[in-house]
């Protein structure tokens, strides 16, 4: 009888810590896809292809709109809900413009925001280099060490350098 009972409560704890982390893992997937997204628009804008950039910002969007953020403690949330605000805000700036160089000042506020969220959050699956261009003044994530600078394009596609490296969690 009492191995019965531990039985049935070892299943009630491993059933409700798959759950937690089937929740967790489930919004760390959609912000990785947040992620893979805006990795789409720094390599449009790192190479001048400015429609392509105002498509895979279409995207980016719709994928900040698919994270599920109950999950995330309330510290998280506050984060997550002010950055996604400001990657809303000037995404839409960005697919506004046929202007690379607007389109790029936009992109710099998205950097930001995705620098924050994913030192913030943590939920990268895969390492992250934040990269800066001393020229532009301006840091962007880049899924690669190689720099690939989104603010001047074939111009000067590889100045800046890695300012911080974010180990996948």
């Amino acid at each position: 009888m009492i191995m019965k009972r531990i039985i049935i409560i070892v299943a009630i704890i491993a059933i409700a810590t798959t759950k937690i982390t089937f929740a967790q893992s489930k919004t760390d997937a959609a912000f990785n896809q947040v992620l893979l997204a805006y990795y789409d628009v720094k390599n449009a804008l790192s190479t001048d292809k400015k429609d392509a950039a105002i498509e895979k910002v279409k995207v980016l969007t719709a994928k900040v709109n698919d994270v599920p953020n109950k999950d995330l403690t309330t510290a998280q949330q506050k984060v997550w809900m002010e950055q996604s605000s400001i990657i809303k805000s000037k995404a839409a700036q960005l697919a506004g413009s046929n202007d690379i160089k607007t389109q790029r000042k936009s992109f710099e506020g998205i950097s930001y925001a995705m620098i924050k969220t994913v030192k913030t959050i943590k939920f990268n699956n895969a390492t992250v280099y934040i990269q800066h261009c001393p020229m532009a003044k301006a840091s962007w994530l880049n899924e690669k060490e190689n720099i690939e600078n989104p603010y001047y394009g074939s111009m000067m596609f590889d100045c800046g350098d890695i300012s911080e490296t974010i180990k996948s969690k």
